[in-house]
């Protein structure tokens, strides 16, 4: 090893592992001589013997980066040979190419050393002093300074998101595995097992998993710069000091991914063939076509039932014993989405819930996006179905942003995080050759690295990132059962791979409008109301075909979706249509002199054609209805049964409120408590979007129009508005739509001239009232909605001529009356994220600037702040809470009392009729006595 000092007494200087002390070549050799004689060791050939193969071996390790210089001392393999191949002749040709590149120079001198190790025998290897001097370069590196600042990490951070966004979408090869080819054989689509035409590599490796190997050494290509190459000055005052490790950190990960014996993907995909591990991967799996409850949880339900009874005894003062059964009311809670905002304000209003006693009377909780994430973590071992658990748990991870790379990347190259957080991105590549990869499960994998993850990282477990292993928390019904959300967007008019279709008949088809279909998820079933089928939970992420699951390989099933990738589903905003994008800038753009045609232009007549281009793809999964035709419910979409994939987003696309799974047949919900964080609370009204759908699937006993109130409407005109909008049948309410869109447009159009005759602009004049008034409680006697708002529907049958009347919010002089009516239906308390200046001054959800929904850094005082908010809200309407819960059971109570006299009275007359008619059958079949005996 004498020969490797005197080597290293030529190198200059640096930093080890980011320390402020320079250090020289000789001092690290000397700290990591054992370590480099065992890397030796373990990677021994018979070129490694070499002098010049050993110096070429430590200089090229001294110009990696500091953390790529530590993580090629613990690696069993040196990090240069996981991209080294044999040499041959067509490699030899590229090999002067490569090395006339300083980005590349490393890589291509370590195969030009191996090719020449296996042509030039063992010890005749020479060189002269200038060419072992010479075939590195490189520019000297000076020690840094410690006290050198770094101005700013946008330009890093830009380039990183455009690197990353090109890796993405490099090649027409991505674009053709992320759409879905419809496989005809004879005519008729083919079954995987009829016909093995899934795309794979020569190696008979996956051709999704192949194509994101090489795209991801592509972007590590890119992302390796060499930062001594460049000045100190200009680097120091263009990237952050944290730019310089994002090579070494995409290097690591590009090897832990590299499927080679030993790595971590080559870990993970054995481990998805252990079925110790993964239990599920042993049994079949098949669609379940029905609208009933899945019996799962019509075993929960009679569970669950119990626990609320006492829960209910406690809440409402009763005695246990008095309570009935049948008299306990279903409640359902359902929080909104909102992001960070939505985790944050979801998690205070729960906990306030919890303090009060009313969260164990819930039966079900439902979530859009941020709430979804509340969930994951209250079931997850980090929250411990514990509430005060789950807040903090949020203060310490939301400090530091998702995408931060520093963190991110240590998650995802570190033990033990890495195994958990990449096992369903591996899974999925590797065992569907038809798989994509998008910004949704990257987005997936950083929410998980944040907050699936403890604060220490080793407290971190498996069973987190299966959503169906929630089940043991419900199993006995001592929690309420979650139900997460998700939407499909049916765009008519497009063919099988998501592109328009040609033919006049499809253009036509694509003029109708398009829709949204829900999918729900619980730790029971993927379920679709609008199919009217469902998947176990477990089998998420299986392909099936007719009905049954079909296995990438004999005997062998996919293990279940990950949870990662359903946060990034669950929460993909971004993933919205440009319609929703433009409407999010357009204050901005009506409010640009000149602009307000290009408004009118955008609005009109191009805002049908926005709503159906989505920018940013959805997720997307294994469609489980493909193949499935005349098996489904008429109101399925046909292309859906040639699709093999189903393209999920944010629920709040549709509505932004989860209350559509909560009015599902069998639940029988009796009270929904809704806490909204949205962000548009009062000009989206999402309680008044659950309209058309309680139309649409009749049902009963919704609160018809309720809401925040539109201004300059009586109830007069609501209830006519209501009753021009019915229809009977799907062509007539089109039309409907269309003429409701073309009188709200007129109707901006004229607000925008009566505001030019007012010489102010639409978006001031929107500016000046949405400031002085959103996210304000009403004024008692003015109609508008306070910190607690409650409504009630009503039972009875509704007919053309007489229409129900819009539901208006209760007082509490009226809500017991109004509450105990017998036709009494759902009952709706609508709690939004309001300010409340005299328990939590200062916070005002409209103006806050870190309440945005795209904000993702919360300091423990901010969540401290939210959090109060929340429960200073539901503190104000805890009263009316309390008693409107009373209500409901007393008239369950009344309802089911009446039920048992009736029947009593009907067994009493049953009994009585009997014995009447025998009676009189007896006495009539007595006979006169005959002569004969007589005599």
């Amino acid at each position: 090893m004498s020969h490797l000092f005197r080597t290293a007494q030529r190198f200059p200087s640096f930093n080890y592992q980011g320390s402020t002390t320079p250090r020289t070549g000789r001092q690290d050799l000397i700290k990591n001589e054992s370590m480099i004689q065992t890397f030796w060791t373990t990677t021994r050939h018979r070129y490694h013997s070499t002098p010049f193969y050993q110096q070429a071996l430590l200089h090229n390790h001294y110009q990696l980066p500091p953390v790529a210089r530590h993580t090629a001392c613990h690696v069993s393999t040196p990090w240069f040979l996981f991209l080294s191949h044999p040499a041959t002749t067509d490699t030899m040709r590229h090999v002067q190419a490569l090395s006339s590149s300083h980005l590349l120079r490393p890589w291509a001198t370590c195969l030009y050393l191996d090719s020449m190790a296996r042509r030039v025998p063992h010890g005749r290897w020479r060189t002269s002093r200038s060419q072992r001097r010479h075939l590195f370069t490189g520019a000297s590196q000076k020690p840094r300074s410690p006290d050198r600042k770094f101005t700013s990490s946008i330009p890093a951070a830009i380039a990183f998101a455009g690197l990353f966004t090109w890796w993405l979408y490099p090649t027409e090869e991505f674009n053709r595995l992320s759409e879905t080819a419809k496989r005809v054989e004879d005519g008729k689509p083919v079954c995987d097992e009829d016909k093995d035409d899934e795309p794979r590599d020569r190696n008979g490796t996956s051709a999704a998993w192949s194509h994101f190997a090489s795209a991801f050494e592509t972007f590590s290509d890119a992302a390796t710069i060499e930062w001594s190459a460049l000045s100190d000055k200009i680097v120091d005052s263009i990237l952050p000091e944290w730019s310089k490790m994002i090579p070494g950190y995409v290097r690591k990960l590009q090897r832990e991914m590299s499927m080679a014996p030993g790595s971590l993907a080559d870990e993970i995909w054995n481990e998805a063939h252990d079925p110790f591990i993964h239990p599920e991967i042993r049994h079949s799996a098949s669609v379940r076509v029905s609208n009933q409850l899945c019996d799962e949880e019509k075993e929960f339900l009679a569970r669950r039932k119990k626990v609320t009874r006492a829960a209910l005894a406690r809440f409402l003062g009763i005695d246990e014993h008095d309570i009935h059964p049948d008299d306990v009311p279903v409640i359902a809670t359902c929080g909104s989405g909102g992001g960070l905002r939505a985790l944050v304000a979801g998690s205070g209003s729960l906990l306030a819930a919890d303090e009060d006693g009313l969260f164990d009377c819930v039966t079900y909780t439902a979530g859009v996006s941020g709430f979804c994430w509340l969930q994951a973590l209250y079931f997850s071992t980090i929250g411990r179905r514990s509430l005060p658990r789950v807040v903090e748990h949020i203060k310490s991870r939301s400090n530091i942003h998702i995408a931060y790379p520093p963190v991110a990347f240590h998650s995802l190259i570190s033990a033990p995080t890495n195994k958990y957080l990449l096992s369903g991105l591996v899974e999925k590549l590797r065992g569907d050759p038809r798989a994509t990869f998008g910004l949704v499960d990257i987005y997936g994998l950083l929410l998980a690295a944040r907050y699936l993850v403890p604060r220490g990282e080793l407290g971190v477990c498996s069973r987190d990132f299966k959503l169906s292993s929630q089940r043991e928390h419900i199993q006995y019904g001592q929690n309420p059962l979650p139900i997460y959300t998700a939407v499909r967007h049916e765009i008519p008019g497009l063919d099988n791979a998501g592109r328009p279709a040609s033919d006049e008949s499809a253009k036509k088809e694509g003029q109708k409008e398009a829709w949204f279909q829900w999918f729900e998820v619980t730790p029971y079933e993927l379920f679709c109301e609008e199919f009217g089928a469902g998947i176990p939970t477990w089998a998420m992420g299986r392909k099936f075909y007719k009905g049954v699951d079909v296995s990438p390989e004999k005997g062998f099933h996919l293990p279940e979706i990950r949870m990662p990738f359903l946060m990034g589903v669950f929460g993909s905003a971004f993933c919205a249509t440009l319609s929703h994008y433009y409407r999010e800038i357009r204050p901005l753009v009506r409010s640009i002199t000149g602009f307000g045609t290009l408004d009118g232009v955008i609005s009109g007549r191009y805002y049908n054609d926005l709503s159906k281009v989505h920018p940013i793809d959805p997720g997307t999964v294994a469609n489980f209805a493909h193949g499935m035709h005349g098996k489904l419910p008429p109101t399925v979409p046909p292309s859906i049964y040639d699709r093999e994939y189903l393209e999920l987003m944010d629920a709040g696309m549709s509505n932004n409120l989860p209350i559509y799974p909560l009015l599902r047949p069998g639940r029988n919900v009796d009270v929904l408590i809704a806490f909204d964080a949205s962000a548009d609370i009062k000009t989206d009204n999402w309680l008044a979007v659950a309209d058309g759908y309680a139309c649409q699937r009749k049902i009963k006993g919704w609160p018809i129009g309720i809401g925040w109130p539109k201004p300059d409407e009586t109830p007069a005109q609501h209830v006519k508005q209501l009753e021009e909008a019915e229809a009977a049948t799907t062509a007539e309410a089109h039309v409907k739509l269309q003429e409701a869109k073309q009188h709200q447009k007129a109707a901006e159009k004229a607000q925008d001239s009566q505001n030019k005759n007012n010489g102010k602009s639409a978006a001031s004049q929107s500016a000046e009232s949405s400031e002085a008034n959103k996210f304000s409680p009403g004024k008692p006697g003015s109609g508008d909605l306070g910190y607690c708002t409650v409504w009630v529907g009503t039972m009875q049958e509704s007919t053309t001529e007489s229409p129900p009347p819009p539901s208006r919010a209760l007082t509490d002089d009226e809500a017991a009356t109004e509450l105990s009516r017998p036709d009494a239906g759902l009952a709706v308390v609508y709690l939004p994220l309001l300010a409340n200046p005299s328990r939590v001054p200062g916070i005002n959800p409209g103006t806050t600037d870190f309440l945005s929904t795209w904000n993702f850094v919360y300091t423990p005082e901010q969540v401290d702040q939210v959090v109060e908010l929340a429960r200073a809200n539901y503190d104000a309407g805890r009263g009316q809470i309390r008693e409107t819960l009373r209500a409901v059971y007393l008239r369950k109570k009344k309802a089911r009392e009446e039920r048992e006299e009736a029947a009593r009275k009907e067994r009493a007359r049953g009994m009585q009729m009997p014995a009447f008619q025998n009676g009189v059958h007896q006495s009539s079949t007595i006979e006169p006595p005959t002569c004969g005996s007589i005599l």
